[in-house]
């Protein structure tokens, strides 16, 4: 089996990709935070709560599609980010907050399956 390093980093990258086609029409996709449009595959996928919190790491609720701008030089924007997050859903951010504060170990298991399942995930949409 591949090291854990490998397979976190295969899994945030399907994970990444799914996220930012799930929310492209015809190929592009908007920043959550900013609003600028670009091609999916030159946006990121960012998090509200950040990565290093496994627990919410590949929660789907948790990232959004945006910009390198926004993801990178902005930190993330995260007050924009939780703002945007409880107009789709109130206490969505609060909710987020919390699972984030909860400590999640995956097994190297549950990593291929997520893998697997976002790698399928992705491949659908790309074919669609």
């Amino acid at each position: 089996m591949a090291k854990r390093s490998t397979l976190i980093a295969n899994l945030d990258r399907w994970f990444s990709k799914y996220m930012r086609l799930k929310y492209a029409v015809n190929g592009k996709v908007s920043c959550y935070t900013c609003g600028v449009v670009k091609d999916w595959k030159s946006m990121q996928n960012g998090h509200f709560q950040t990565r290093a919190k496994y627990s919410v790491r590949w929660h789907e609720s948790n990232t959004r599609p945006q910009c390198p701008r926004c993801n990178i030089s902005n930190g993330g924007r995260q007050y924009e980010f939780g703002l945007r997050l409880n107009e789709e859903k109130p206490g969505l951010a609060d909710e987020m907050v919390r699972l984030g504060n909860q400590t999640r170990k995956f097994t190297n298991q549950e990593i291929l399956e997520l893998t697997a399942k976002y790698r399928d995930l992705t491949k659908r949409l790309l074919d669609a």
